[in-house]
């Protein structure tokens, strides 16, 4: 086969920590870096996913009890963390393949799939990634949040839709905003084109990072006010 071919004229290396793989693999992370991969402790809130106190009775997090999110539930497959443990590999992947550039990570990312959270493909009728503004798709080419999207909708077995949800306008990077800041900085930034698609349909929205919640909690309002029944977000890490 082709990629055995491939593999034999450029051996194959881990994405993740440049591991040398076995020659007949089609994989691009190691077992070891997937093995490594560090999901979100429990206890966690119901709604965000956000960590509670151990020993805390309630179900929700101060802030979903306080300002209940559009969006009905939020999981993450990792915590984001830079510092040196297994959840490492995810921050370096990300950050090389959003700002180095390297599209051929997406491929290589959506191996962490194999992590996530429990997924039923009969709860959601379509799946929708985060939309980039068309100035930074331009730059950078691709959208990282529609390539883990398409792979998730792949293994579930459910159409993608990229185009029906839009961003309207170009945000502000966001990396040093709390949780205020960055509610007023995606207000009215997306749009449904055609709600049709989306109409009484059960919306899984990816993204690839969770930091605070507010870009999904306004793409789900923005889905919902376009008549979509119910949203639900997966991303492959968040912030903690």
């Amino acid at each position: 086969m082709l990629h055995y071919l491939l593999n034999f004229l450029y051996p194959p290396r881990c994405a993740a920590c440049d591991v040398g793989l076995p020659i007949d693999t089609t994989r691009r992370v190691c077992a070891s870096c997937l093995a490594a991969v560090e999901p979100p402790r429990p206890p966690l809130c119901l709604v965000c996913g956000a960590p509670l106190h151990t020993g805390d009775e309630e179900e929700r997090c101060d802030h979903c009890r306080a300002a209940p999110p559009a969006f009905d539930s939020a999981r993450a497959i990792t915590r984001y963390r830079s510092g040196a443990d297994g959840s490492n590999t995810i921050a370096a992947l990300l950050r090389r393949h959003k700002y180095g550039l390297d599209q051929s990570l997406g491929r290589a990312l959506a191996e962490y799939l194999d992590a996530a959270p429990p997924l039923h493909a009969g709860g959601y009728d379509v799946v929708i990634p985060v939309p980039l503004h068309r100035g930074r798709l331009r730059w950078r080419g691709f959208n990282q949040a529609a390539l883990l999207a398409s792979a998730v909708a792949h293994r579930l077995e459910r159409p993608l839709d990229v185009t029906t949800l839009v961003r309207m306008r170009a945000t502000p990077p966001q990396t040093s905003a709390d949780h205020r800041e960055r509610q007023l900085n995606v207000r009215r930034a997306f749009a449904v084109k055609r709600p049709a698609r989306v109409a009484n349909r059960r919306v899984l929205l990816i993204d690839d990072v969770m930091t605070t919640g507010a870009t999904v909690d306004e793409c789900a309002r923005t889905l919902l006010a376009a008549g979509a029944r119910r949203v639900d977000v997966l991303t492959l890490a968040r912030v903690v």
